[in-house]
Order: C-alpha cells, then structure tokens, then sequence
C-alpha cells in the first residue's frame, strides 16, 4: 500500500483546500496567514520575557534552555523555575481571555459584548473578595467550607452564577445583543458596588490582599495557577471548534440560524457557558485583567477582515497581550505596576475609539 500525500489546492475565494488521503478542509489563507504571524511573534515575545528581568539571560541562551541544552546553573534557575511559570500563566490566560471575548462578542453578536462588560469578570471579582474577606476573620478554621471552595474557587462560582443570572435576565423568546450588553452593564455595576462595600468592611491586611488580587497582578504565579487554566482549555477549545459552523450560522440572525437546523437556545446556552468558564478560570488564576477580551477579538477581526471574531488568532493575540504587558511591568516602567493596569490602559481608549466610530457611522 501506498500512503497517500496532503495536498493544498488555492481556491479563487481565498482558501485553500487541504487534503490529506479521503479528509479534507477548507483553510481561508488570510486567517492561516494572520495566526502563523501571531504565532511567530508570540515566540519571539516569550523569548524575551524569559530573557530580561534583574538578570538578564541572552536570548540565545534562553532558546538552548528550554531546549535541553547545557547554560549555567544559576541562568537555568532563573529561566525554568522563576520566569517561566509566570510566563506561561500569561499566555494561557490570555488565550483564555481572547477565545472568551471572541465566543461572546459573536453570540450577540455585538462587539461590545466581552466578559469585561457583561459583569461576569465583576461577579467573579466579588466571589474573590468574599472569599478573602470572610475566610480573614476565622483563618484558624481551615475545616470550613469557604477555606474548602479555596479563592479560585470562589472566583469561578462568581462568573458563573452571573453569567446564570445575565442569561435569565435577558432571555426574551431569545437573546438580543443590546439587551444583553445593557443587562451586563447594570450587572458590573451592581457587582462592582458589592465589592467596594466588602473592601471598605474588611480588614486592613485582606483589603490590601483583595485590592493586589484585583488589578490582576502576574507577580509570582506559578503552575500551581496555570493548571486549571490548562485543563479547561484542553476541555474547551475542542467543542468551541466544533461550534464553528454554529457561530456562523448565529451570525446571520436568529431566524436565519433557524432555518439552517441551529437547536438556537442550546447552541447559545453552550457558547454562553464555555465563554463565561473561560473568563472565569483566567480571573481566578490572576484577578481582573480588564479589556484583553475586550480588545484581542476585535483586532483578530480587523486582521483577518472576516464577519466575526476569529477563535484560534483571539486565543494567540490574547496571549501575546498579557505577555508583553508582563514584560512591560517587569522591564520598562520604572516601577512594578500590576499587569491589569497596563491591559486596562490599552482597552480604555480603545472603547472609547470604538464608541465614536459607532455613533459617526450612525449619523451618517
């Protein structure tokens, strides 16, 4: 017997046809293009993560590292036990984001529809403070069922019983994408005040512990963070793949998605959940990175020129983020910043951007 060999025949529509024996799919080359390039740069921006800090490590050597070959003990130290956890909580954390915005943005179909806006980033936040409030003023009883849930935990209970709650609330023979986003709103912002409350009644010392895990800080995680992180990727990323033609389908309407088979209520139910356990994971592992679920989805878009937020490129852009925002708290400013501060910076004109290119094209 013969093997048979993969081929790639161009199509005039801008894919390409990949065939490998009797399987075959359809690749767009623009979208191939865009992810290989963001791949690309999302090695070379984990290279020099690993590279700079207090010591620095030549990128040469940081590359025969994580290859196995021989450096210095104390450069080996400093790249594989140090660097590296941190770095690699980033980038999955920011592939996280990036898929959760994109899966989000394309349900109601919106692109103001991001975890950020939808408060359920603040109903995770608000499980976090209660947890680190309540659990401060009895740390002897480790028995308890709080100390039990853990702060992870508490953060995902958080996201999803907001997300439960934004769905109720704005289910109408269906969901609309403006009700959906003005519902998420009033939800952030009661969730928000809910928070401020439990930080003003709490402690000195688990207001300062609450207020650091807020403005999402990468400082010092490790792979005790990154494995949740992980495994609901490696969950997740296979049934939102599936979901691909759903998505599309979405996109066209309700009615629409009707007409071509779509189970609507279960397919928006399934997206909904897989977005909301995404964002949720990401901010327990780190606290709030504001805007990267905001932001990334929506320069895949305009990179690939397609109708809705791209998966895969949301997952790789969101990574390369949070890493170079990790780099940069490490390396360029002149003191240590938390990392959400740098995302919330880039998300923040940003939205504003966006809003005024909405209200001009409304006008004309």
């Amino acid at each position: 017997m013969t093997a048979t060999p993969s081929t790639i025949e161009a199509r005039p529509s801008g894919s390409a046809a990949l065939r490998l024996g009797r399987l075959s799919w359809l690749v767009p080359i623009r979208a191939a293009v865009v992810a290989g390039l963001g791949l690309l740069l999302l090695l070379v921006v984990v290279a020099v993560n690993l590279a700079l800090g207090d010591f620095d490590v030549p990128v040469v050597k940081v590359v025969r590292i994580l290859l196995g070959g021989e450096a210095e003990q104390f450069q080996q130290a400093i790249v594989l036990d140090v660097r590296l956890p941190q770095t690699m909580v980033a980038v999955v954390v920011g592939a996280a984001l990036g898929l959760s915005g994109a899966l989000t943005q394309t349900f109601a179909r919106n692109p103001l529809a991001s975890p950020d806006v939808l408060g359920v980033t603040e109903g995770a936040a608000l499980g976090a403070v209660a947890f680190i409030v309540l659990t401060g003023t009895a740390r002897e009883s480790t028995s308890s069922p709080l100390h039990m849930l853990g702060l992870s935990g508490a953060a995902f209970v958080g996201g999803i019983l907001t997300a439960l709650l934004l769905f109720a609330l704005a289910w109408r023979h269906g969901i609309e994408g403006n009700r959906l986003v003005l519902i998420g709103i009033g939800l952030g912002a009661a969730f928000s005040a809910g928070t401020s409350w439990l930080l003003v009644t709490a402690r000195l010392e688990d207001a300062a512990t609450a207020q650091v895990w807020l403005t999402g800080s990468l400082s010092s995680r490790g792979w005790t963070d990154a494995k949740p992180v992980i495994v609901t990727l490696l969950i997740l990323i296979p049934i939102t793949l599936v979901l691909v033609r759903t998505l599309n389908a979405l996109q066209l309407g309700d009615d629409s998605a009707r007409g071509l088979g779509v189970r609507l209520q279960w397919s928006q139910l399934v997206v909904l959940t897989c977005a909301v356990a995404l964002a949720a994971v990401a901010v327990s592992a780190v606290g709030l990175l504001e805007f990267v679920a905001f932001v990334v989805p929506q320069v895949a878009l305009r990179l690939m020129r397609g109708s809705r937020p791209p998966l895969v490129s949301s997952m790789i852009y969101g990574a390369v983020l949070v890493v170079a925002a990790d780099l940069l708290t490490r390396t360029v400013l002149p003191f240590g910043l938390p990392a959400g501060l740098v995302t919330t910076a880039i998300g923040g004109p940003y939205l504003i951007w966006l809003l005024l290119r909405g209200k001009r094209k409304a006008t004309i």
